[in-house]
């Protein structure tokens, strides 16, 4: 069967650049800035930026386009006879997997409260009220099951088309949506009286609040961000990588992706924290940000329903565009492996997310519990599911593709950096080999570690 390719260049960098943009930006990004001091992380987590993600994302990229294959057989056509690279593909899927079982979830509590918003739920209630909806929707297993399985629906029922007529064209008007409208919310919040004291928090360098944050914990958290806000290491990309043309550089189209994540995330505390500073809200609040006080600051705000539901629909575009290209991944590898039809591949993968998404939605009521984590936190079903993916495949998995891009026992640099320059644009120098042996597995290291203990 010959492989589908992106009809252009446009459609794979939004795509990609949507698989990476996520509830990491547009959630994380912001509370981890506010509790690492503002600018100075800003910083920092640009310069890891451009040390790790680019590097492993070429490298995912390269294995994907030179295979035209998806994760296991993607492998299988590069490594060497007789060696067993390709069990990380399996891996892979089940980290995929691992991902939907909890991200569709959370997926469907931003779709959730845009209608909340959109149906005026917030107007005229009391700050206490306010505060209680989203315990109360987490309490609901029938909402929460409403919303998830609306996602997954939605998701695949995409998914079911061809690459062009489904993913790229849906994922291409959606990513041009979130952008207007996160230049629409930063416009807006910018305007707000007092916003621009939360400008100079977040992006003005201040070294006596990274002291106080501690500049060990600042330099760790900024690394940390920047390794995980592109979901390296389960193969999310490589599928995009298969689907390419060649006519560009991968390096070149690795920084693209970066600068439009990245800017999205940038954005997004634009929004935020001159909100928070407006209303004398504390932007170092952490995940309780989104759910519990940013609906209260839009309460407040002139034409707060109007502003909350706009911002719940970005949240929901930027994390349905990861929820699509995760599933894009699985449908790809059911298709590769086991020669199933997209049809085929859509209703079991579909039907599987489905089932296999229930303990999250219900580890929030009927089967709440609280575990304690190898690293010492505590946590339900969602937190463990997140624990594995995040503390372990992703590290691991961005290790394991590097190895393999680096290593005479795997693909080998040359062969790498053959397929990684292809095309005009950005070439990957040749004297980084020894940064990618020896600096880079150690810094992912650092990473895998710091996120186990």
């Amino acid at each position: 069967m010959k492989r589908e390719r992106f009809q252009s260049r446009l459609g794979f960098l939004l795509v990609s650049a949507g698989c990476a943009v996520g509830i990491g930006n547009v959630w994380k990004f912001p509370y981890v800035t506010g509790e690492n001091g503002g600018g100075i992380f800003v910083l920092f987590y640009l310069l890891f930026l451009g040390l790790m993600g680019v590097p492993v994302l070429t490298m995912e990229l390269a294995v994907g386009r030179a295979s035209r294959k998806s994760a296991v057989q993607g492998y299988q056509a590069l490594q060497k006879p007789g060696s067993k690279w390709h069990i990380h593909g399996w891996f892979c899927v089940a980290g995929c997997c691992l991902l939907m079982m909890y991200y569709t979830t959370v997926s469907g509590w931003m779709l959730g409260y845009f209608f909340k918003f959109a149906r005026g739920v917030f107007e005229g209630l009391s700050t206490e009220a306010v505060e209680g909806i989203f315990p109360a929707m987490l309490a609901n297993p029938v909402e929460m099951t409403v919303w998830m399985a609306l996602t997954v629906v939605t998701g695949f029922l995409i998914c079911s088309f061809s690459l062009q007529k489904g993913l790229e064209r849906i994922t291409k008007w959606m990513m041009l949506g979130l952008l207007a409208l996160i230049a629409l919310l930063a416009i807006h919040s910018l305007t707000l009286p007092g916003g621009l004291e939360g400008v100079k928090f977040y992006l003005l360098p201040d070294s006596s609040r990274a002291r106080e944050a501690g500049l060990g914990h600042v330099i760790t958290a900024a690394m940390n961000q920047a390794f995980f806000t592109l979901s390296l290491g389960i193969a999310a990309m490589e599928v995009f990588g298969s689907y390419m043309k060649r006519d560009n550089t991968l390096a070149s189209e690795a920084v693209r992706i970066c600068l439009l994540d990245t800017f999205v995330a940038l954005m997004a505390g634009l929004i935020i924290f001159p909100a928070c500073f407006s209303f004398g809200v504390e932007p170092k609040q952490g995940p309780a940000l989104i759910f519990i006080i940013l609906p209260k600051v839009f309460q407040d705000m002139m034409g707060g329903r109007l502003w909350g539901s706009l911002f719940f629909l970005f949240m929901t575009f930027a994390s349905f565009s990861t929820v699509i290209a995760v599933f894009e991944n699985l449908q790809a590898n059911a298709i590769d492996n086991f020669g199933w039809t997209r049809k085929k591949a859509t209703l079991i993968n579909g039907a599987f997310i489905l089932i296999a998404s229930m303990p999250c939605v219900l580890g929030y009521n009927r089967w709440y519990f609280e575990a304690t984590l190898p690293n010492g936190s505590v946590g339900q079903i969602l937190d463990i599911e997140d624990f594995l993916v995040s503390n372990l495949l992703l590290p691991l998995g961005s290790l394991i593709y590097l190895l393999f891009c680096v290593s005479n026992k795997g693909w080998g640099y040359e062969r790498y950096l053959e397929e990684a320059n292809a095309g005009e644009g950005l070439k990957m120098p040749r004297w980084l080999k020894g940064y990618f042996q020896f600096v880079l597995p150690v810094l992912i290291l650092i990473i895998l570690i710091q996120g186990l203990l």
